[in-house]
């Protein structure tokens, strides 16, 4: 028996269960009102975000670095000539840090909020990071202890540009202070390179105020009182001058005797002046007390004290030139036979 079938017709476009264009549409704004929306208004906020606290740093930290415009301002501008410089530079140093801090810390919570709208799980991602992070801080402690005591060493204001300092191996001018190095010039115009977490003691000359300072050394039977008083009279002469006058914050002081020797006698001079004015001071008070000492007749001497004595220069002879042999003198007979040994004999009473 034969079996007929039917053909199936063919399904028409009308038939076809197709998204009308309006639903491609709404489909594809919820789409784009979705994720894409989410992490562009994380983008925009945070970069809004980021550039307002950047430029809030850099405010302050101008407003930091300016000079102050009042009394107390002049009074310190007065005492530390430098403070200006050391002013401006530890606040950008500050606001470099800040502003790298606030990059790092909004630059992670933008990433972390972005991987969280595309359903990444962010638990592996935070456990992989703190085990790099430990592993970090292990192998990089040495540059993370620099950092951080370069950081305190900022905000404790233990030195800055143009001080004068004493490391211990190191003294010189500090030209650089940065978060990792600091970078100071000798004398002989080497610049070291110092990490900041080496530093354990540091000596800053620079600082609030010096002592500035002139040993003298006279003779033994120099007058006591006649010698203080001319020191005085010099010490008094250096304050009056007005280049120095500014820089001088007390009255000269002069000593005593300070050391006593066979051959001198030490005085001391000291005065209280501005940090970083020491030197010039200093240098001023011994011209002045070897004016006013050398003037009065009064005889200076030195730490140690040699008396050297030339031999009388005469020219040599021909006869005197040539070495004479030792001469030998021949004693007489008579006398050598009285520096010879006497014996004395005795008569053998056998012979009698």
């Amino acid at each position: 028996m034969l079996r007929v079938t039917t053909p199936t017709p063919s399904p028409t476009p009308g038939d076809l269960d197709l998204p009308t264009r309006a639903e491609v549409q709404t489909h594809w704004f919820d789409w784009f009102i979705g994720t894409p929306l989410r992490i562009a208004l994380i983008l925009v906020v945070g970069m809004v975000v980021l550039t307002v606290v950047r430029r809030l740093v850099r405010s302050i930290t101008n407003r930091l670095a300016r000079e102050p415009r009042n009394d107390f301002g002049n009074v310190l501008r007065r005492v530390t000539p430098l403070s200006a410089e050391r002013r401006a530079n530890r606040a950008q140093t500050l606001g470099s840090v800040l502003r790298s801090t606030s990059s790092i810390v909004v630059g992670s919570i933008i990433v972390l909020l972005v991987l969280d709208e595309l359903s990444i799980n962010l638990a592996p991602l935070l456990a992989s990071a703190g085990v790099a992070g430990v592993a970090l801080g292990f192998g990089a402690q040495s540059l993370v202890k620099d950092f951080l005591s370069g950081t305190f060493l900022l905000f404790e204001d233990q030195y800055g540009v143009g001080d004068v300092v004493d490391f211990g191996t190191v003294i010189g001018t500090v030209e650089a202070v940065a978060l990792r190095v600091t970078k100071v010039r000798d004398a002989d115009g080497t610049l070291w390179y110092i990490r900041n977490g080496e530093v354990l003691r540091v000596g800053n000359h620079s600082q609030g105020w010096s002592r500035a300072m002139a040993e003298i050394r006279v003779a033994y039977g120099s007058d006591v009182a006649l010698v203080r008083s001319l020191l005085r009279q010099a010490s008094d002469e250096v304050r009056s001058d007005a280049a120095l006058n500014p820089h001088i914050l007390a009255e000269p002081e002069v000593s005593g005797i300070e050391d006593l020797s066979g051959e001198s006698l030490l005085f001391r001079v000291t005065v209280r002046v501005a940090s970083g004015q020491q030197i010039e001071v200093s240098r001023a008070l011994r011209l002045a007390c070897l004016t006013a000492l050398t003037d009065a007749g009064v005889e200076l001497v030195g730490a140690a004290r040699m008396t050297v004595v030339a031999p009388q220069s005469a020219e040599p002879t021909p006869a005197s030139a040539a070495p004479a042999p030792p001469a030998v003198s021949a004693a007489p007979q008579g006398a050598e036979a009285a520096a010879a040994p006497r014996t004395t004999g005795t008569t053998d009473p056998a012979e009698d």
